[in-house]
């Protein structure tokens, strides 16, 4: 039986797509929870270079990045494919993913952590790349079509954390009215069974969300 190790913390987002994509295909594996204010010898041996979670270690053999390990878990087991078949929507799906971890979160997170004109900025640039995303849901249930996919599990984190960073910073960046569908996918894809359960508790996420936030206000406050 192969061996399979996933560590993560309890709240990364990043960790969480790996978790889903693994029981999704019903992959068994064993969690090895980190801390990262106090990284364990074996993370460091494993992910020597970023020394970040997620890493996936299948027979002793580490993989790190978390879409990176996405397409590895499709790759090695088959049932319940997370990319379609064609290599052109294939290409497309990794495309959509990679915007996400490189525009659409990092605008988010810039909402997030600005304030006043720098925030109002930041809003536009964010609804303006959150668009882009809401026309890929045209006629579909999920970014993968009726089944939860590769691009579903890019973009979960829209689907739990934004509504955490929203109630904290006292901005609504995705309503019914202004993005009908992403609102539809976010309701489908947060109350799936498979991916609800994996949530971590809200009031953590807030909790240590809010302590982020205060962090990086103080960095930029006026000296």
């Amino acid at each position: 039986m192969a061996e399979l190790k996933l560590f993560r913390t309890w709240s990364s987002r990043f960790a969480l797509r790996v978790v889903w994509a693994l029981n999704l295909k019903g992959i068994q594996y064993d969690t090895i929870f980190e801390d990262l204010s106090n990284k364990s010898s074996l993370l460091l041996q494993y992910n020597p270079i970023y020394k970040k979670v997620p890493v996936l270690v299948h027979n002793g053999k580490p993989l790190v990045e978390s879409l990176l390990i996405l397409e590895y878990i499709d790759e090695t087991w088959k049932q319940t494919p997370l990319l379609p078949e064609d290599p052109s929507e294939r290409a497309t799906a990794r495309f959509w993913a990679k915007f996400g971890d490189d525009k659409v979160l990092l605008s988010v997170w810039n909402v997030f952590i600005k304030q006043g004109k720098d925030q109002e900025e930041a809003i536009v640039t964010a609804q303006e790349n959150l668009g882009f995303v809401e026309r890929q849901l045209t006629g579909k249930k999920f970014f993968n079509g009726e089944t939860i996919g590769f691009v579903d599990l890019a973009f979960g984190w829209l689907a739990n954390l934004l509504s955490v960073w929203e109630e904290i910073c006292g901005v609504t960046l995705i309503d019914h009215e202004k993005f009908p569908l992403l609102s539809e996918w976010i309701q489908n894809f947060a109350g799936a069974p498979i991916i609800k359960e994996s949530w971590p508790p809200r009031d953590k996420l807030i909790t240590k969300n809010q302590a982020l936030l205060e962090v990086y206000t103080s960095k930029e406050a006026p000296k």
